[in-house]
Protein backbone atom coordinates (compact mmCIF):
# COMPACT_ATOMS: atom_id res chain seq x y z
CA UNK A 1 0.00 0.00 0.00
CA UNK A 2 1.12 3.85 -0.37
CA UNK A 3 2.44 5.16 2.42
CA UNK A 4 2.20 9.22 3.76
CA UNK A 5 3.66 10.65 6.92
CA UNK A 6 1.84 13.78 8.20
CA UNK A 7 2.89 16.94 9.06
CA UNK A 8 2.65 17.28 12.80
CA UNK A 9 2.75 20.33 15.17
CA UNK A 10 0.58 18.76 17.91
CA UNK A 11 -2.06 20.79 17.31
CA UNK A 12 -6.11 20.50 15.93
CA UNK A 13 -5.01 21.35 12.36
CA UNK A 14 -2.77 18.19 11.17
CA UNK A 15 -4.27 16.55 13.76
CA UNK A 16 -7.47 16.72 12.02
CA UNK A 17 -5.85 16.58 8.47
CA UNK A 18 -4.16 12.97 9.50
CA UNK A 19 -7.58 11.74 10.28
CA UNK A 20 -9.50 12.96 7.40
CA UNK A 21 -6.52 11.08 5.47
CA UNK A 22 -6.98 8.00 7.23
CA UNK A 23 -10.90 7.94 6.92
CA UNK A 24 -10.40 8.52 3.08
CA UNK A 25 -8.44 5.31 3.57
CA UNK A 26 -4.64 6.61 2.99
CA UNK A 27 -2.36 4.87 5.17
CA UNK A 28 -0.52 7.51 6.95
CA UNK A 29 2.42 5.58 9.08
CA UNK A 30 4.56 7.90 10.07
CA UNK A 31 4.41 11.81 11.54
CA UNK A 32 6.92 14.65 10.99
CA UNK A 33 7.63 17.38 13.44
CA UNK A 34 10.25 20.06 13.74
CA UNK A 35 12.42 21.48 17.09
CA UNK A 36 14.55 24.23 17.88
CA UNK A 37 18.32 22.83 17.18
CA UNK A 38 19.04 25.02 20.16
CA UNK A 39 16.28 24.36 22.10
CA UNK A 40 13.80 21.25 23.29
CA UNK A 41 11.30 23.11 21.89
CA UNK A 42 9.29 22.41 18.55
CA UNK A 43 9.26 25.12 16.30
CA UNK A 44 5.27 25.76 15.47
CA UNK A 45 3.87 25.72 19.21
CA UNK A 46 6.51 25.96 21.24
CA UNK A 47 5.53 22.93 23.06
CA UNK A 48 8.41 20.32 24.19
CA UNK A 49 9.52 17.99 21.95
CA UNK A 50 9.09 14.93 24.39
CA UNK A 51 5.73 16.01 24.86
CA UNK A 52 4.85 15.75 21.00
CA UNK A 53 6.97 12.33 21.06
CA UNK A 54 3.88 11.39 23.47
CA UNK A 55 1.46 12.60 21.52
CA UNK A 56 3.12 9.94 18.63
CA UNK A 57 3.18 7.02 21.29
CA UNK A 58 -0.46 7.55 22.00
CA UNK A 59 -1.56 7.32 18.66
CA UNK A 60 0.91 4.33 18.03
CA UNK A 61 2.90 6.00 15.43
CA UNK A 62 6.51 6.39 14.58
CA UNK A 63 7.47 10.39 14.84
CA UNK A 64 10.64 11.55 12.83
CA UNK A 65 11.94 15.02 14.91
CA UNK A 66 13.95 17.01 12.72
CA UNK A 67 16.00 19.72 14.21
CA UNK A 68 16.41 23.07 12.02
CA UNK A 69 16.58 26.60 13.01
CA UNK A 70 14.64 29.35 10.95
CA UNK A 71 17.48 29.91 8.59
CA UNK A 72 17.76 26.15 8.31
CA UNK A 73 14.21 25.03 8.10
CA UNK A 74 13.88 24.22 4.16
CA UNK A 75 16.95 22.29 4.14
CA UNK A 76 16.08 20.72 6.98
CA UNK A 77 12.43 19.97 5.62
CA UNK A 78 13.96 18.37 2.31
CA UNK A 79 16.50 16.32 4.71
CA UNK A 80 13.49 14.87 6.42
CA UNK A 81 11.91 14.14 3.39
CA UNK A 82 14.39 12.45 1.92
CA UNK A 83 14.90 9.80 5.31
CA UNK A 84 11.10 9.19 5.01
CA UNK A 85 11.21 7.88 1.47
CA UNK A 86 13.84 5.52 2.66
CA UNK A 87 10.84 4.34 4.72
CA UNK A 88 8.51 3.82 1.72
CA UNK A 89 7.11 7.45 2.32
CA UNK A 90 5.51 9.15 -0.75
CA UNK A 91 3.76 11.39 0.35
CA UNK A 92 3.00 14.30 2.43
CA UNK A 93 -0.42 15.35 4.52
CA UNK A 94 -0.60 18.86 5.94
CA UNK A 95 -2.91 20.65 7.87
CA UNK A 96 -2.72 23.94 5.93
CA UNK A 97 -6.28 25.79 5.06
CA UNK A 98 -6.30 28.94 3.30
CA UNK A 99 -2.71 30.95 3.11
CA UNK A 100 -1.83 30.63 -0.11
CA UNK A 101 1.90 31.16 0.39
CA UNK A 102 2.13 28.12 2.74
CA UNK A 103 0.88 26.39 0.08
CA UNK A 104 3.18 27.41 -2.27
CA UNK A 105 5.78 26.50 -0.26
CA UNK A 106 4.81 23.40 0.54
CA UNK A 107 3.64 21.93 -3.06
CA UNK A 108 7.42 23.45 -3.65
CA UNK A 109 9.48 21.84 -1.49
CA UNK A 110 7.59 18.48 -1.76
CA UNK A 111 7.99 18.76 -5.56
CA UNK A 112 11.76 19.26 -5.55
CA UNK A 113 12.00 16.33 -3.41
CA UNK A 114 9.60 14.18 -5.26
CA UNK A 115 7.09 13.99 -2.26
CA UNK A 116 3.01 14.08 -2.95
CA UNK A 117 1.66 17.01 -1.28
CA UNK A 118 -1.47 16.29 0.20
CA UNK A 119 -3.94 18.77 2.02
CA UNK A 120 -7.21 17.34 3.58
CA UNK A 121 -8.24 20.40 4.67
CA UNK A 122 -7.30 23.12 2.00
CA UNK A 123 -9.94 25.95 1.02
CA UNK A 124 -12.64 23.89 3.55
CA UNK A 125 -14.69 26.85 5.66
CA UNK A 126 -12.61 26.98 9.22
CA UNK A 127 -16.26 27.07 10.96
CA UNK A 128 -16.88 24.01 9.61
CA UNK A 129 -13.40 22.12 10.14
CA UNK A 130 -13.54 22.90 13.90
CA UNK A 131 -17.05 21.77 14.25
CA UNK A 132 -16.11 18.50 12.46
CA UNK A 133 -12.54 17.69 14.78
CA UNK A 134 -15.02 18.25 17.68
CA UNK A 135 -17.42 15.93 16.42
CA UNK A 136 -15.03 13.29 15.74
CA UNK A 137 -14.83 13.52 19.63
CA UNK A 138 -11.21 14.69 19.85
CA UNK A 139 -10.11 16.60 22.77
CA UNK A 140 -7.85 20.19 22.40
CA UNK A 141 -6.99 22.90 24.94
CA UNK A 142 -5.00 26.03 23.66
CA UNK A 143 -1.37 26.10 23.99
CA UNK A 144 -0.34 30.03 22.72
CA UNK A 145 -2.36 32.70 21.74
CA UNK A 146 -0.93 35.71 20.21
CA UNK A 147 -1.31 39.01 22.39
CA UNK A 148 -2.35 41.53 19.70
CA UNK A 149 -5.16 38.77 19.85
CA UNK A 150 -5.88 36.95 23.37
CA UNK A 151 -5.13 37.23 26.44
CA UNK A 152 -3.54 34.58 28.76
CA UNK A 153 -6.51 33.60 30.37
CA UNK A 154 -7.24 31.57 27.13
CA UNK A 155 -4.81 29.74 28.01
CA UNK A 156 -5.33 25.81 28.97
CA UNK A 157 -8.70 26.95 27.93
CA UNK A 158 -10.89 23.73 25.93
CA UNK A 159 -11.68 24.15 22.62
CA UNK A 160 -15.34 23.51 22.24
CA UNK A 161 -17.90 24.97 20.00
CA UNK A 162 -18.58 27.83 23.19
CA UNK A 163 -14.87 28.36 23.02
CA UNK A 164 -15.22 28.74 19.34
CA UNK A 165 -18.38 30.90 19.35
CA UNK A 166 -16.74 33.62 21.40
CA UNK A 167 -13.38 33.68 19.12
CA UNK A 168 -15.97 34.28 16.46
CA UNK A 169 -17.28 36.98 18.31
CA UNK A 170 -13.61 38.51 18.72
CA UNK A 171 -13.08 38.27 14.96
CA UNK A 172 -10.82 35.80 15.16
CA UNK A 173 -10.56 33.24 12.78
CA UNK A 174 -11.68 30.31 14.56
CA UNK A 175 -8.93 27.61 13.84
CA UNK A 176 -6.57 30.45 14.36
CA UNK A 177 -5.00 29.76 10.43
CA UNK A 178 -3.30 33.54 10.80
CA UNK A 179 -1.23 32.16 13.97
CA UNK A 180 -3.59 34.03 16.50
CA UNK A 181 -3.80 30.98 19.10
CA UNK A 182 -2.23 27.38 18.94
CA UNK A 183 -3.35 23.98 20.44
CA UNK A 184 -2.65 20.73 21.80
CA UNK A 185 -4.72 17.44 21.17
CA UNK A 186 -4.64 15.07 24.06
CA UNK A 187 -7.12 12.33 23.25
CA UNK A 188 -9.68 11.58 20.44
CA UNK A 189 -10.48 8.63 18.01
CA UNK A 190 -6.82 8.41 16.30
CA UNK A 191 -5.56 8.22 19.79
CA UNK A 192 -5.08 4.55 21.69
CA UNK A 193 -4.47 6.81 25.06
CA UNK A 194 -4.87 10.02 25.95
CA UNK A 195 -2.20 12.25 27.41
CA UNK A 196 -2.76 13.24 30.77
CA UNK A 197 -1.02 16.41 31.63
CA UNK A 198 -0.57 18.09 35.44
CA UNK A 199 1.07 20.74 35.86
CA UNK A 200 1.68 24.05 33.75
CA UNK A 201 2.60 27.62 33.90
CA UNK A 202 2.31 30.47 32.12
CA UNK A 203 5.29 32.20 29.79
CA UNK A 204 5.13 35.30 27.95
CA UNK A 205 7.95 35.18 24.77
CA UNK A 206 7.70 38.15 22.56
CA UNK A 207 4.21 38.62 21.32
CA UNK A 208 2.78 35.39 22.39
CA UNK A 209 2.07 34.12 25.88
CA UNK A 210 2.64 30.46 26.27
CA UNK A 211 1.26 27.68 28.14
CA UNK A 212 4.30 25.46 29.86
CA UNK A 213 3.21 22.18 30.48
CA UNK A 214 5.73 20.74 32.50
CA UNK A 215 3.95 17.31 33.94
CA UNK A 216 2.69 14.79 31.31
CA UNK A 217 2.01 11.17 30.97
CA UNK A 218 -0.14 8.66 28.69
CA UNK A 219 -3.36 7.83 30.46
Amino acid sequence: MTRYAASWSGGKDSCLAYWKAISQGLEVSHLLNFIHADSTKAMSHGLDSQLIALQAEAMGLPILQQKVTWETYEAGFKNALERLKLEGIIGLVTGDIYLQEHKDWIDRVCNEVGIKALLPLWGINTSNLLTEFIDAGFKAIIVSVKTKFLGKEWLRRELTKKAASELGQLGIDVCGEAGEFHTFVYDGPSFKRPVRFKQTSVVKNSDHWTLNIKEYSLG
